[in-house]
């Protein structure tokens, strides 16, 4: 009777060792609103799983400091590995780090995202949509208020060595060029690396040349709020400037409900963190997956906020 216990003990426990998942993120950075909901979005669905574990590390901006993390996670013999990749040209150094490891990017997308081999894989959202949505309503909104005649804006950038920025803003300007929207004109565009802070200085900036204009578009929320608390400081009629950004973070929600945003895009945050830990667990597993999992853009205006007020 013992031994047969005994038996069904081993058994049990070799089962349970069996299906335990241990996994490793690195994210570029904590102190980032999106990212958080991201993070938070891993660590939540990661609980909920049986035998699964996740561990995650903060790059802090630092791409060497990244792919250290990346062979640190190999060493410990994890299972499958997540990276929110802090330079985007480094996509080759960290697939090169993770070796054989099942490895997932997760929102930034790696500039060798065609080229993984079939045990990497790209969670994410295509931020071929995101610029056009953002920019496209900015049109549509400046064409309804009657300024189709001419309209001029700025172009807030995000950081340059990251592939998002580059196309949210190469979208802008495809926008610009259509025949719809040509009547728009950048006055001037810049980095402001994703920050509030920095928005804030380059729009007042901005605003001390004193040019006349009409909208601002960012590359993300936190750069359009920072342009807002610039213009508002300054005692711009907020209704008379279209603002636009791209996350639809809380604040950037809280903003538009007060009428000083116009336009944001929704990326499910929560939703690819989530899908990145499902994403490694099955390559962890040598299931066959997608290369790239596309998480879809959702436009927000004050028309559909209320279906977004919730989201993250």
């Amino acid at each position: 009777m013992k031994k047969t216990l005994l038996v069904v003990g081993l058994t049990a426990l070799m089962s349970t060792a069996a299906v335990a998942q241990e996994l490793g993120a690195s994210i570029a950075r904590f102190d980032d609103n999106f990212l958080t909901v991201m993070r938070n979005g891993m660590t939540d669905h990661a609980e909920s799983l049986d035998g699964v574990s996740l561990q995650v590390e903060d790059a802090n901006d630092d791409i060497g400091r990244q792919i250290d993390q990346v062979k640190n996670f190999v060493a410990a013999g994890v299972d499958g590995i997540i990276v929110n990749i802090v330079d985007t040209s480094a996509g080759a150094a960290v697939s090169e780090a993770a070796g054989d490891t099942p490895l997932v990017y997760v929102n930034r997308e790696p500039d060798n995202v065609n080229e993984l081999p079939p045990t990497q894989a790209f969670v994410a959202s295509n931020e071929i949509e995101s610029g056009t949505l953002e920019a496209f309503q900015i049109c549509r909104n400046l064409r309804a208020a009657g300024k189709a005649g001419g309209a001029k804006g700025y172009l807030m950038n995000g950081q340059l060595s990251n592939q998002a920025a580059v196309q949210r803003s190469k979208d802008v300007h495809d926008v610009i060029g259509m025949d719809m929207c040509n009547f728009m004109t950048l006055i001037d565009e810049q980095t402001a690396n994703w920050s509030r802070d920095e928005a804030q200085s380059l729009m007042t900036n901005w605003l001390s040349a004193g040019e006349e204009f009409d909208f601002v578009i960012a590359n993300n929320d936190e750069m359009a709020i920072g342009a807002i608390q610039a213009m508002k400081a300054a005692g711009i009629d907020m209704a008379a400037v279209e603002v636009g950004g791209v996350d639809a973070t809380q604040d950037a929600l809280v903003a538009m409900q007060a009428g000083e945003l116009d336009v944001t895009v929704f990326q499910d945050a929560f939703g690819q963190g989530r899908g990145s830990v499902d994403t490694a667990i099955a390559l962890s597993k040598g299931e066959e997956v997608d290369s790239k999992v596309y998480i879809p853009f959702k436009l927000v205006t004050p028309d559909n906020i209320d279906s977004f007020l919730d989201k993250n």
